[in-house]
């Protein structure tokens, strides 16, 4: 799963790169891609869509992966969430680094807000769109950047449910005829410390995998009070976290880069899994209804278990790893290190994965050559669906079933501002399987 971007130095080594602007492929030229780009020369004009913090970080990211990037438009469901992104960009803060002003071309005319802001959005002169709305949203607007012809930044996860993951799936292999590339923020996975060791475990450096223990075990996260004027379905948008249909929970929110390593060292998704879960301190309706804990145990094709566990608790141990146990020997993924017959540690330069997964998406857009991860990271999503399920339902829960069976659509009837009551907190044996 997944493909090599790097050599083991961390430089790009992909020896076909167009280098100038007449070294077209003709891959790309039959592709329906709508563009050819050149090294050094025309401008790459990103869209987001979906504009908080995370997505303000992935339009730092990608403007220092490669200095063609400009961004240009720019769609969210509120107002104050663009003006405080912007700032975020022109400034800098914790988490965002300050990129200069002349990549930063979003005007009153480049801007948009509502529910089909994205629509707008695509309507616009862009090259490439991250996607960082709320996950609840990703499939539908995954479906409307591929039928737009656009290149796509996917932020993880990309959906909440099954029915969700099904249309990820769909779009991804939609994009795959037109040439586009899909690029999701699951950046382990262009991370050349982590390609190394994952190589290595695939070459057999630590036997035959027998079990594996992967954790993201934090503290608490923001919240925003709900304010009079705020209607419902507002209240839970400006929180989508606290949401199932939203955010999918915190095991497939958060902890899906964690098991999406265990998926990508283990070459697939689980059979099966048997989850447990509750609400032990957010248990507060301002919460919403989501679980604050999760213990999963997946197992795999071959018969090996992974033990998978995340909490959102202050005041405890933190805790965020992933650990594959061979015959041979035992990788602790965090570390880049391989314990046993083959020990090995990763020494070189460290290279900024959420810079490089820009780099490698431009990369395979001048090369013309389009690189799509949608099935691993529709895989990875489901995989922690499936998690909370289990936990939700109390119900032992097979890969099949769930990819292939389970109808569960989380998505409200209507998308509009008003009334929407919060659904029932899950309760384990009385909570529906759908």
């Amino acid at each position: 799963m997944g493909h090599k971007t790097h050599d083991k130095s961390g430089r790009l080594s992909r020896r076909d790169f167009i280098k100038t602007s007449t070294a077209v492929s003709l891959a790309a030229l039959g592709s329906g891609a709508s563009k050819v780009f050149a090294a050094g020369s025309e401008k790459i004009r990103y869209g987001i869509i979906g504009f908080g913090g995370r997505a303000s970080g992935a339009a730092s990211n990608a403007v220092f992966a490669d200095p063609a990037v400009e961004i240009v438009a720019a769609a969210d469901m509120f107002d104050d969430h663009i003006d405080k992104s912007l700032n975020k960009l022109r400034n800098g803060s914790q988490w965002v680094t300050k990129i200069p002003s002349e990549k930063l071309k979003i005007t009153k005319d480049t801007r948009f807000t509502g529910f089909d802001a994205y629509k707008k959005l695509l309507e616009c002169d862009v090259d490439v769109v991250i996607l960082a709305s709320s996950p609840g949203f990703r499939p539908r607007h995954l479906k409307a950047c591929v039928e737009a012809g656009k290149h796509i930044f996917m932020e993880k996860p990309v959906a909440v449910d099954p029915v969700g993951v099904h249309s990820i799936i769909a779009s991804c292999e939609k994009a795959k005829e037109k040439g586009l590339t899909v690029v999701a923020g699951t950046m382990k996975r262009h991370d050349p410390s982590y390609i190394e060791i994952m190589e290595r475990i695939h070459g057999g450096a630590i036997g035959e995998l027998v079990a594996g223990q992967c954790y993201y075990n934090t503290g608490l996260l923001w919240i925003h009070p709900r304010r009079p004027e705020w209607s419902d379905m507002e209240w839970q948008i400006r929180n989508w976290y606290y949401l199932t249909w939203l955010s999918g929970d915190h095991i497939v929110e958060q902890h899906i880069h964690n098991i999406d390593a265990l998926n990508w060292a283990f070459n697939g998704h689980p059979v099966k899994c048997l989850g447990v879960g509750g609400r032990e301190v957010r248990t507060d309706p301002k919460w919403g209804n989501i679980y604050d804990h999760f213990t999963t145990e997946f197992e795999y094709a071959n018969g090996a278990r992974v033990m998978s566990m995340c909490r959102q608790t202050d005041g405890c141990s933190d805790r965020m790893s992933e650990r594959v146990v061979g015959t041979k020997g035992v990788a602790i993924l965090e570390r880049r290190e391989i314990q046993g017959e083959n020990a090995y540690k990763y020494e070189a330069e460290r290279v900024d994965p959420y810079i490089q997964e820009h780099k490698d998406l431009i990369e395979s857009m001048r090369q013309g050559k389009a690189v799509n991860e949608g099935q691993q990271v529709a895989e990875s999503t489901l995989t922690a669906v499936m998690g909370r399920m289990s936990a939700y339902t109390g119900r032992e829960l097979k890969w099949d079933w769930v990819m292939n069976a389970s109808k569960l659509d989380l998505m409200p009837e209507k998308l509009e501002f008003g009334d929407l009551p919060v659904r029932p907190v899950a309760v384990p044996g009385q909570t529906q399987l759908v």
